[in-house]
């Protein structure tokens, strides 16, 4: 599978200067000459704490000691054996443990003889990842597209209103390199796609990435988790994905806008720099070059009645399906629509094989693999159908069970992700035997026992497989990360990983993976080799100056707080970003001691490969930083926990 490549290209920047302060990476006393990493964010008190110590030169024999906000001792830590050195600047690296740190308040790791270091502070105890939930739904609130605005920090103003009467265009063609090679022909409309979210840091709106994201906080929701403005934000979605799908055509919608226009034709979205109100006060008519940034066009997954990609009809089902269970019990008459809409949705699914549909240009998403979105989708019509008494959940359970097979005897070790959602399938099937209301499901239990491999215990093992492979890669890693030093929708992956542990514990209560979760949090929180979380407004070091257009021209000084950002990349990608003539109009100090041959990360608007955030990096946090909360809650003095 080739994972999140996101060939977007550089949106020109304005050229103003607007230098944030330099987030702090590691302020140590006069003296230091390394570093501690560690989750700038914290730990519960019966978690597993291993922060990582980078040193110029041999560690052995150094001292590590925990002090509190008093500035008083309190434990003296344990510094493990050496690892595989970061760079050539840090070749010695070395795991510190504060596991037996457990009472809560605010601490600094010191690090003394024979190399000296200090780390910026955090936190023990419980709770301390209900902000981040909250914060990501604020991302999303800031995100919101089209004319139902919420007031906030960035003053969001009505946008893209021409989006309620937009032409839809036949698919276009692009080359290798995702660059469109034609003009763009009309084949319908007008049709009311105004609303939803914006994808990234751009205008575009994708069915693809909002049922990816639609279907995290779903399940957040319905499994109970108060948060404040979640329950409005996905009905906001749900919205606009009801207005993306056209029962009486047969059609559904993939995307509004179009990322890049064609040279000497016309301008795409990622063509200037500007807030989204922008675009409804051009005064243009066809042909002109930023007709398209007004009027957007609108994309098919297929010609009408014509069967749908399998990818996006499974994942657009489960949206629906959940959203069907989470009104179950307060609005049955939308809970019966949502789940209406989630069999529309399926039923057309084609299972032919063929290259699959996510974006234009699909190289924006290059998925892969649809079993798993085709699992997932008859999974959640089987636990919505069982809730409201509908006599077709029986075959959705043995649909489930069908392509659910499919997928487990490929073997997969992918983690969460947008471009896979076992994990999901897995854990959600898995749920069945106990959920509410399935003793309308006439033989569940031996339903599930038809999955080949020991029936349901293979949904656990797929799981165990998957989270083997992330273990094992974290094994070899300097910093304990499983997703390795950098490249494409690194933080996501990294949360993906403990997303995925975390699911894990939830339904088979089973905290073998409890350590492993907590090191791959920390690694997107600030226990990574530059020091710095990879979520806005998390701990101390985060990024101040992300590649959004909102954060970047609001004229707030605002954070965009709750964004996940792409986090390290390969090199080549980030200096051929850094290579634009063009001042950068916001960019912190330089990480590059931190860098690596394989790896870069820099904080630096132009740079999207490391500071570009998105609905599905951020939906994935949202989920894994809940999951955290409701483990803390529940056992918050458990080791592992």
């Amino acid at each position: 599978m080739v994972l999140g490549t996101r060939l977007r290209r550089l949106l020109v920047l304005p050229l103003v200067a607007v230098l944030l302060p330099v987030g702090s990476c590691g302020r140590n006393h006069p003296e230091a000459d390394a570093f501690v990493r560690v989750d700038q964010v914290g730990y519960a008190p019966g978690e597993q704490k291993i922060a990582v110590l980078m040193a110029p030169r041999d560690a052995a024999g150094a001292r590590a000691t925990v002090i509190d906000a008093s500035g008083d001792k309190v434990l003296n830590a344990t510094i493990g054996a050496r690892r595989d050195g970061w760079n050539d600047r840090f070749p010695d690296v070395r795991p510190v443990d504060l596991s037996a740190l457990t009472q809560p308040g605010t601490y600094r790791i010191r690090v003394e003889g024979g190399v000296r270091a200090e780390s910026v502070p955090f936190r023990v105890g419980n709770s301390l990842f209900d902000p981040l939930v909250r914060d990501a739904v604020g991302y999303f609130q800031a995100h919101r597209d089209g004319a139902d605005q919420i007031s906030g920090p960035f003053q969001r103003q009505p946008a893209h209103l021409a989006d309620r009467a937009a032409t839809i265009y036949e698919t276009p063609d692009f080359d290798d390199d995702g660059t469109l090679t034609g003009e763009l022909t009309v084949s319908g409309g007008p049709v009311d796609v105004e609303g939803g979210w914006y994808d990234a840091g751009d205008f575009l709106k994708f069915t693809h990435t909002t049922a990816y994201a639609l279907i995290a906080m779903l399940v957040v929701q319905r499994d109970g988790m108060a948060v404040d403005g979640l329950a409005a934000e996905t009905r906001h979605g749900l919205d606009w994905l009801t207005k993306m799908w056209n029962p009486q055509a047969g059609v559904l919608y993939t995307q509004v806008g179009i990322g890049s226009g064609l040279s000497g034709s016309f301008l795409g979205d990622h063509d200037t720099w500007r807030l989204p109100q922008a675009d409804d006060q051009l005064d243009v008519q066809p042909g002109d070059d930023q007709y398209f940034q007004r009027y957007r066009p609108v994309f098919r997954a297929a010609a009408s009645g014509e069967p749908l990609s399998p990818n996006l009809a499974g994942r657009v089902a489960a949206a629906f399906a959940l959203a069907a269970q989470v009104q179950t019990g307060t609005d049955r008459a939308l809970a019966t629509r949502y789940l209406t809409i989630a069999a529309q949705v399926y039923d057309a699914a084609s299972t032919d094989g063929d290259t699959l549909v996510t974006a234009e240009p699909r190289s924006f998403y290059p998925e892969d693999s649809w079993a798993d979105d085709m699992a997932l989708g008859a999974t959640e019509l089987a636990l919505a159908g069982a809730g409201l008494g509908d006599p077709r959940a029986a075959e959705w359970l043995r649909t489930a069970v069908s392509w659910a097979s499919g997928y487990l005897e490929d073997g997969g070790t992918e983690t969460l992700s947008v471009y896979d959602v076992s994990v999901l399938a897995d854990a959600e099937l898995a749920r069945i035997p106990g959920a509410a209301g399935l003793a309308l499901i006439p033989g569940a239990d031996a339903e599930l026992a038809r999955i080949p491999g020991a029936g349901a215990d293979a949904l656990r093992a797929d799981l165990e497989r998957r989270l083997e492979a992330g273990v094992k890669a974290a094994a070899g890693n300097p910093m304990s990360a499983a997703a390795g030093n950098g490249g494409s929708d690194y933080a996501a992956r990294q949360l993906g990983f403990t997303a995925a542990a975390e699911l894990y514990q939830h339904t088979f209560h089973d905290d073998r993976y409890a350590a492993f979760a907590t090191a791959q949090r920390g690694v997107v929180l600030g226990a990574n080799g530059w020091g710095t979380s990879l979520v806005v407004g998390a701990g101390t070091t985060y990024p101040r100056c992300p590649h959004d257009q909102i954060a970047s021209l609001a004229g707030t000084s605002a954070r965009m707080t709750g964004a996940v950002v792409n986090g390290p990349n390969d090199a080549d990608r980030v200096h051929e970003l850094l290579d634009d003539p063009e001042p950068s109009p916001c960019a912190t100090g330089s990480l590059a001691a931190f860098d690596r041959d394989d790896a870069h990360y820099v904080d630096d608007t132009r740079v999207s490969a490391t500071n570009e955030p998105s609905i599905d990096f951020t939906a994935t946090g949202l989920l894994a930083f809940a999951l955290i909360s409701r483990l803390t809650a529940t056992s918050p003095g458990t080791p592992g926990s």
